[in-house]
């Protein structure tokens, strides 16, 4: 039991769960780059929300089924077919054996998540089957798939149709307004970065994206002490330039960290994609609890094992 890959598009990888409990050793948390459309994907295809699931960049991807399994697909939008045949993003199908999927390169929006019903074959590290390329660890071999490998399967099941309430499904676009928090670097004379709208760089993979734009000096000096850092937290290096950090992120950073986007927007970093533009709303730490909590409410009755 097993499926084939046909196409692996720009890259295509094995993630679960993040890895909880291991920032202090040194290892990132990694998991879906958008966790929430990954968690949408596993409730079609009753998985637990952290099951181990495809997640492809960019489209532009093909697998083969080998044997009969039901799937689902989430994330950003592109044409989908089954045998040549229209297919949707937030609906259960069921494949039969040789039926093949192919899914187009994405038009907005940057990850899509293929989850299947049944346990894939991953190797596990430190709880979790995530890949985390940089460190060849968990995944398949610890590396992006490649085209003519088989991905075993296990437990494989046949379940209903379902389709995602509409007001759950996430919608990607060119354009993303993040709230976000004062970082513990951010000094009165950084007020500038709510005013600014950003643009994505070509520099952008599952540690970070790059932005271009006006940047506040942030006043960094050369004795600059290296820190804790964690996914959604907003970067300066020297170049003027910021990078806003995501799933496979460093542990530890050096340059001023100025604002972090909160955790109710932070699964939409997973979705932005070069050219894309990029504007932070300012927001207290309660007001980012408040969005958290409301966030979570909306979304508990479909998804009661998720949180953001």
């Amino acid at each position: 039991m097993s499926i084939s890959v046909l196409q692996s598009g720009v890259q295509m990888t094995l993630q679960g769960a993040q890895r909880i409990g291991t920032r202090h050793l040194g290892v990132p948390a990694s998991g879906p780059a958008d966790p929430l459309s990954m968690a949408l994907a596993n409730r079609l295809v009753g998985n637990a929300a952290d099951a181990t699931a495809f997640e492809i960049t960019f489209g532009g991807a093909g697998v083969r089924f080998n044997t009969p399994v039901s799937f689902a697909l989430t994330g950003a939008p592109s044409d989908l077919t089954l045998n040549g045949k229209p297919i949707r993003l937030h609906t259960t199908y069921t494949a039969h054996e040789g039926d093949e999927l192919q899914i187009a390169p994405a038009v907005q929006g940057c990850r899509i998540y293929l989850a299947v019903a049944a346990v894939l074959e991953a190797k596990r590290f430190l709880r979790s089957t995530s890949t985390y390329i940089p460190a060849v660890l968990g995944g398949h071999e610890g590396r992006a798939l490649k085209r003519n490998e088989l991905i075993s399967m296990a437990s494989v099941r046949l379940v209903p149709t379902q389709t995602t309430p509409e007001s759950l499904q996430p919608v990607c676009s060119n354009s993303y307004t993040l709230r976000a928090v004062e970082g513990p670097d951010y000094m009165e004379r950084s007020s500038s970065i709510w005013e600014e709208i950003y643009t994505v760089t070509q520099r952008a993979s599952r540690m970070g994206i790059e932005l271009s734009g006006a940047f506040p000096d942030a006043g960094q000096g050369p004795s600059r002490a290296s820190s804790a850092i964690w996914p959604g937290a907003l970067q300066l290096p020297p170049g003027g330039r910021g990078f806003l950090l995501l799933a496979d992120a460093q542990t530890t950073g050096g340059y001023p960290h100025i604002l972090q986007v909160t955790r109710a927007d932070r699964h939409l970093l997973g979705q932005i994609r070069p050219g894309d533009r990029v504007r932070f709303l300012h927001r207290t730490n309660e007001q980012a609890r408040e969005a958290l909590r409301a966030k979570q409410a909306l979304i508990s009755n479909w998804l009661p094992d998720f949180a953001l």
